[in-house]
């Protein structure tokens, strides 16, 4: 998964070419604010960044990744579980993601779209952000571990 992972990074590098400072590193920060457990500062990374991040389709589908990551971290610094927070990726959003399966394979729809949400914005993150890019090279196995969760479902075994 390695390598679908660096395929998905190369694809990615066209659709965000780069942003200002402030904004690649907001995106960075709400990505690991949300992994650490701090998911108050998510939430306020999130909402920080969702501003930030102008318009456009890729940078749509991002806001978006930002929204579905939010969502479960306010959930979680609640001590809330909902089963679906009305928040998803829309069919133009979907060209973005790394994980993309017919709805048949799907197990927890809930699930894929917030690990969808978190290698978005990690992969965002990685390439506009290079003040953070060593924070973000160290959850790099993570990432490859979510993707190898849907190796099967992908057909890639």
């Amino acid at each position: 998964m390695e390598r679908f992972l660096d395929v998905y990074i190369e694809r990615m590098r066209a659709y965000f070419p780069g942003f200002p400072y402030e904004t690649g590193h907001e995106i960075a920060s709400a990505f690991l604010a949300f992994k650490f457990g701090l998911y108050a500062n998510a939430v306020r990374e999130c909402t920080h960044a969702i501003g930030l991040v102008p318009g456009g389709d890729s940078n749509g589908a991002l806001k978006k990744a930002l929204e579905i990551i939010r969502a479960n971290a306010q959930d979680l610094d609640n001590s809330l579980v909902t089963a679906d927070l009305g928040i998803i990726f829309s069919g133009t959003d979907l060209q973005f993601v790394a994980i993309n399966l017919p709805a048949e394979k799907v197990e927890n729809p809930q699930t894929l779209n917030l690990d969808n949400a978190l290698i978005l914005t990690y992969v965002v993150a990685l390439i506009t952000s290079p003040e953070d890019e060593e924070a973000m090279g160290e959850h790099r196995r993570l990432i490859v571990r979510m993707l190898s969760d849907y190796k099967k479902a992908l057909g890639l075994e």
